[in-house]
Order: structure tokens, then C-alpha cells, then sequence
């Protein structure tokens, strides 16, 4: 599906047409690993891959699917570019992508400085006030 797929539309029960966006397909890099970390199996196969590489085979086996789920799974995960394949002969192997996570960590750390720095600005409030109280009683 093209990366700016237009919206669909759907005639609903009562005539109208009601209009459906494809959120997954238009989405930022980072939208995309983490839709992609939401999967347990995906999550699952991310930590199998931190210990080595794998075949599809072999990661199919290992959390009990077929290998065109397993497939569809690790497709998900190269888009995100959390993993990347290389095909020798009949067998495709995984490996943890170049990135790995450290593009999400970063977003991750900037958010969790922003929301402490927040927490800090209430605590120095709340012990303003604190003080405040004390010294009218």
C-alpha cells in the first residue's frame, strides 16, 4: 500500500459513508517502532534476537507459529527498521537492525527529562505553599 494511501470510504448500515483512515500506513518511523513494539511476539523475538541472529525457521518454532505469520511478524519489525534479513538460499535470517532502539530511547529520555523537570516544578511549588502554611500558623 502506498505510503500516502487516501482515506477509505465505507457506505455504513444507515446510508452515510463513513470514512476510515489507515493510520498505520501513514505514520512517522518512530509511530512505526513503537506500533511494532506493541506485539508481545514482536517484543519477544526483538529479545531473541539481542542473543543472536535467527532464522525465520528457527523464531517460528520457537514462539509456536507458521512461518508465513512469523514472516508477517518480522516484516513488521524490518519496516520499523528494528530488524533487518538477509536471504542465503532458502533460508532467511534475522538480526537486531543497525539502529536498534536507540532512536526510541532518546525520544523516550526527552520526554522522561520534560516530565521530571515538571515533577521538580511542583515539588518546589508544593513545599513553597508547605512553607507558606506554616508560617501563618
Amino acid at each position: 500500500m502506498p505510503q500516502n494511501a487516501p482515506p477509505r470510504e465505507a457506505l455504513r448500515r444507515d446510508g452515510r459513508i463513513a470514512i476510515t483512515l489507515n493510520h498505520m500506513v501513514q505514520c512517522s518511523s518512530l509511530d512505526a517502532s513503537f506500533a511494532a513494539l506493541s506485539d508481545a511476539t514482536r517484543r519477544g523475538v526483538l529479545e531473541q534476537l539481542g542473543r543472536g541472529d535467527a532464522s525465520i525457521g528457527a523464531l517460528a518454532g520457537r514462539f509456536g507459529m507458521t512461518l508465513t505469520g512469523m514472516s508477517k511478524h518480522v516484516g513488521v519489525l524490518e519496516r520499523a527498521g528494528l530488524v533487518s534479513t538477509h536471504k542465503t538460499g532458502r533460508v532467511r535470517t534475522c538480526r537486531l537492525g543497525p539502529m536498534r532502539l536507540d532512536r526510541e530511547a532518546a525520544w523516550i529520555d526527552a520526554c522522561r527529562q520534560v516530565w521530571a523537570a515538571r515533577f521538580d516544578a511542583l515539588d518546589t511549588l508544593v513545599t513553597g505553599l508547605a512553607e507558606r502554611q506554616g508560617e501563618r500558623q
